[in-house]
């Protein structure tokens, strides 16, 4: 169990709060009430690593991450914060993913905050889509929005594993005839094979590669075209970071780490595009999860820090805008 601690300044009063000191630990499934509360939810698995023959250590992610959110400041006093604890993945991954996605479903429905997923390899992504889709009105459509140098679109074979969550939600789609929503943000060339990008080109994914994205006086615009008409056509969104997305030097603790990668800098502010185009587009942004945290490659807890400001970010963003 992982115990929250950290820096306290009492001589502040509210206006001194960390996250540690604002969280409640509660339990799925219990009567609680997580009104305009950040909810949290561990998934500890790299089974999806090894079968995806990565390197293995992503299970410890969720603990490394809220170590690094446990000292950050609160800066939004009407909302709470509550931690749903650790969904573990030892043996089945599949059954791990099916309990997991049952605590963000449980979330979803008692909560009008956001519900932020902790990983984990990003066989995590498998389990938030079901529980989105668990949790939205029949009707509603699902967009994705992934930041990753993976498609992660791979036929599993047999297995799945953190290569394959979003074939899997592409085979869901077509199993219950609903449209495929996947746009992939930060594709390496160099990482993902010619077979990927013919089923990313066939199935209508959007994506726009690493090269694309560190031209800095385009790569906003080309979010923009590329991800609006997308947005238009969805009521939830589920937002994905995988953080070997980003290069190596910041975020060296993942399973495959990135040669080039994209800015943290270019993820930011893509949450805040998000968060404010909730009302443009109509639909609503209750759910993003971080994916691939090794603490086992970590330098400084570099990659533990990144992943806890982008979280720190999401809830800005959705909490500035909402």
């Amino acid at each position: 169990m992982f115990k929250w601690q950290g820096r306290i300044d009492s001589e502040d009063g509210i206006e001194g709060l960390r996250w540690h000191q604002k969280v409640n630990e509660l339990e799925v499934g219990e009567d609680n009430s997580l009104a305009n509360a950040v909810t949290l939810v561990g998934f500890e698995s790299d089974l999806g690593v090894a079968f995806n023959k990565g390197r293995v250590g992503a299970a410890a992610g969720p603990s490394a991450i809220r170590q690094a959110l446990a000292n950050l400041p609160w800066h939004w006093p009407s909302a709470a914060l509550a931690d749903l604890g650790n969904v573990i993945a030892k043996e089945n991954l599949a059954q791990a993913q099916t309990q997991y996605a049952d605590a963000i479903c449980y979330a979803l429905k008692q909560n009008d905050g956001l519900v932020i997923g902790l990983g984990g390899g990003h066989e995590i992504a498998w389990g938030s889509y079901q529980g989105v889709f668990n949790a939205k009105p029949e009707s509603a459509r699902i967009g994705i929005i992934n930041f990753d140098a993976h498609f992660d679109l791979r036929k599993p074979s047999p297995n799945t594993s953190s290569g394959t969550p979003f074939r899997q939600v592409y085979d869901h789609c077509q199993l219950h005839d609903t449209p495929f929503h996947y746009a992939c943000l930060g594709v390496s060339k160099a990482a993902n094979t010619p077979a990927l990008f013919n089923f990313a080109n066939t199935s209508n994914t959007r994506y726009l590669t690493d090269v694309a994205l560190n031209d800095e006086s385009l790569c906003m615009q080309r979010i923009d075209e590329l991800l609006s008409p997308m947005l238009k056509d969805i009521d939830e969104l589920y937002v994905t970071v995988c953080l070997d997305a980003f290069p190596a030097a910041q975020a060296p603790g993942v399973s495959a780490p990135s040669a080039l990668g994209i800015s943290p800098t270019l993820v930011i502010n893509t949450l805040h595009f998000l968060a404010q185009h909730q009302n443009t587009y109509g639909y609503q942004w209750r759910l993003c999860d971080i994916a691939e945290m090794n603490p086992n490659y970590d330098i400084d807890s570099r990659t533990a820090k990144l992943a806890a400001r982008l979280i720190f970010e999401a809830v800005d963003a959705v909490s500035s805008h909402t």
